[in-house]
């Protein structure tokens, strides 16, 4: 049966993805390439559309998270270079080689296991071998590579195609950790040198690491959230010219006349000063539109920024559009995003919510339904 879907919806401007890829590309040096980073459903942009369309754009390499995120790559038709940026579990050993991933590369025991799948099934398998320069969450430090590079390099089945670290403050422009990250990541891979691998690819810089950080070492950047529009950190601001891709939009259900006093929404934690115009929507919470929303949050109607009022339920809002005369329902209102020259981006929400870009594009809900313009 045909029927219309809740207007409720979020648009991915494949135009806008493209044009930040180009901002990422203009910063990679001449012996860079991009690996971009398309976990957590892109950013909750859509892993396989924003794929395929990075792929048209001439990308041939990309990250993700899991597993289970790879597969869905693979099983949509997408043939390039896959790098899992998290672990290779117990039982996974199998899938990665079957699907021809690149796991990275965190300890020995994994290392080991992949050897042992690998020559299991007269393979090899590729892996990316991640030091820990100074991030503090994973990977090889550096006491460990010294001791454990002679028995990797042992690993028959195992190829280290790359090596790899992560930045924990790039987002400081003026930052003595990244600096010193910076160079234990060199003595790191000196050290992988000297026990005599030699990695193809080697990469460290995020978004913020591209944007603020050189590494001529490197052979890949990973911009992530700079390709969907958000800053990768407020020094940035003035730095890199970014489009929003995410556009969160909704129809308003019903228009309702409120008297003077009266309480709107759970716990009547408003109440109309005036008589007023109430245009309710259908998105909520369970959408990823925040609950610390209530009476702080904004939409554009109509060329107007109209205030949100009560608290935000789990499938409603209401916002104050008394002073938008012609507003009707079914007119569209924009909460996330760009409409008629006005713009409520992805770091103001952060801002208001105390998060990151990050959080706010990867919490928009599965129940709403991804519109790729222009159509893929």
């Amino acid at each position: 049966m045909n029927y219309s879907l809740r207007p409720t919806w979020v648009e991915i401007d494949l135009s806008a993805l493209q044009h930040n890829l180009q901002q990422a590309v203009k910063l990679c040096s001449v012996t860079q390439r991009v690996l971009a980073v398309v976990k957590a459903d892109a950013y909750g942009h859509g892993a396989v559309p924003v794929t395929q369309a990075l792929q048209s754009f001439g990308v041939c390499d990309f990250a993700v998270a899991t597993l289970e995120e790879a597969i869905e790559l693979r099983q949509a038709g997408i043939s390039d270079n896959l790098l899992i940026l998290g672990s290779c579990f117990p039982g996974q050993e199998g899938a990665f080689l079957q699907y021809n991933l690149m796991p990275t590369l965190l300890d020995m025991d994994t290392a080991l296991r992949l050897n042992v799948e690998a020559l299991r099934q007269q393979r090899q398998i590729k892996v990316h071998l991640k030091v820990d320069s100074g991030m503090g969450r994973v990977g090889f430090l550096p006491g460990q590579l010294q001791e454990l590079l002679p028995q990797l390099c042992q690993l028959e089945g195992v190829v280290v195609e790359g090596v790899m670290s992560h930045l924990a403050c790039a987002d400081e422009l003026s930052s003595i950790v990244t600096t010193g990250q910076q160079e234990q990541f060199r003595i790191m891979l000196q050290m992988i040198r000297e026990a005599g691998i030699e990695p193809r690819e080697i990469h460290l810089n995020n978004s913020a690491g591209l944007c603020g950080w050189e590494c001529t070492e490197c052979t890949l950047s990973r911009p992530g959230i700079m390709l969907y529009g958000g800053l990768p950190g407020a020094d940035f601001s003035t730095k890199l010219d970014l489009q929003p891709v995410m556009h969160l939009r909704s129809h308003i259900a019903q228009l309702r006349q409120i008297s003077a006093g009266s309480g709107i929404s759970y716990g009547h934690c408003y109440h109309a000063p005036d008589d007023m115009t109430v245009a309710v929507l259908p998105i909520g919470y369970a959408d990823g539109y925040n609950r610390l929303f209530s009476n702080c949050g904004q939409g554009i109607l109509r060329g107007e920024k109209v205030p949100v009022i009560g608290r935000v339920c789990m499938d409603w809002i209401m916002l104050d559009v008394s002073h938008v005369s012609a507003a009707a329902v079914g007119d569209c209102i924009t909460l996330l995003g760009s409409a008629d020259n006005l713009s409520i981006s992805g770091d103001e929400w952060a801002e208001q919510l105390d998060t990151i870009s990050y959080e706010v594009f990867c919490r928009i809900g599965s129940r709403v339904p991804r519109r790729y313009l222009p159509e893929p």
